[in-house]
């Protein structure tokens, strides 16, 4: 397996950009598209060796991940793109190199993530259901449900993978301390979030700025976005409700 970054650097996705994962061998296989960038595609396209690039595996649907597709095409027209081309589901083993990947379902960042496990190596691909060096956002807005990514975070720590391969950043080699990190974070922000309706914030902008301390302006959407998905899962709890423009809390947690 070898990574190649996608070039596409920025404060969101690093500073060499998204990972994809070329794999060799039998089946040539890359996870996640990149954005089209030249340099990345020459990348691949030199990896290979001559080799036809067989299948792309998508983690998600987020435009970093998808957007190089069509160029990727047009170099490999044959390419078995999964799952737009094809159908992709939980539990499906999927040929790459000279070995194979199972398909893991993990919605919660999007509806449609997933991550691939190498049951080998106990090495997982993860895309964005984490990283080293910051949280994962979820955006409420166009799908995030973050009842789902905490189900999803659990799922994959209970397999107790070695090492996780992210879209964005290095290799995480302590995945269970990683995974149990952003749990806890999701706690003390659901926390947050509490006190701050409990003091009379109602309003995402008004709540993120109470539970946001010093957020830079930069951030402050994506917190908008982390902070509907926490509102929406209290509501589903039972525990928040949305009134007019705002939400409010209905009942204390009973944890």
């Amino acid at each position: 397996m070898i990574v190649i970054p996608a070039g596409n650097p920025s404060t969101w996705t690093g500073p060499t950009g998204n990972n994809t994962y070329l794999f060799g061998g039998r089946t040539p296989a890359l996870i996640d598209a990149g954005v089209g960038n030249p340099a990345h595609l020459q990348a691949v396209e030199r990896a290979l060796q001559g080799r036809a690039l067989e299948t792309i595996l998508l983690t998600h649907s987020h435009s970093d991940h998808v957007s190089g597709v069509p160029a990727l095409l047009e170099r490999w027209p044959r390419v078995l793109v999964r799952p737009s081309s094809e159908p992709l589901a939980d539990g499906d083993v999927v040929p790459v190199g000279d070995g194979s990947l199972i398909a893991l379902h993990t919605p919660g960042h999007a509806p449609d993530h997933f991550c691939f496990l190498d049951e080998t190596k106990q090495e997982i691909f993860c895309g964005d259901l984490a990283r080293h060096g910051g949280t994962i956002v979820i955006p409420a807005s166009r799908g995030g449900d973050l009842r789902a990514y905490l189900a999803s975070l659990q799922r994959i720590r209970d397999l107790r993978p070695r090492r996780l391969w992210p879209a964005h950043g290095p290799a995480v080699d302590d995945p269970a301390r990683l995974i149990n990190e952003y749990i806890e974070h999701r706690r003390v922000r659901e926390d947050q979030i509490l006190e701050a309706l409990r003091r009379g914030a109602s309003t995402q902008a008004e709540i993120v700025a109470a539970a946001y301390a010093g957020l830079p302006a930069m951030l402050v959407a994506a917190a908008k976005e982390n902070v509907l998905a926490h509102l929406r899962k209290l509501e589903a709890e039972g525990v928040a409700e949305a009134r007019g423009e705002g939400w409010i809390l209905v009942r204390l947690p009973s944890n």
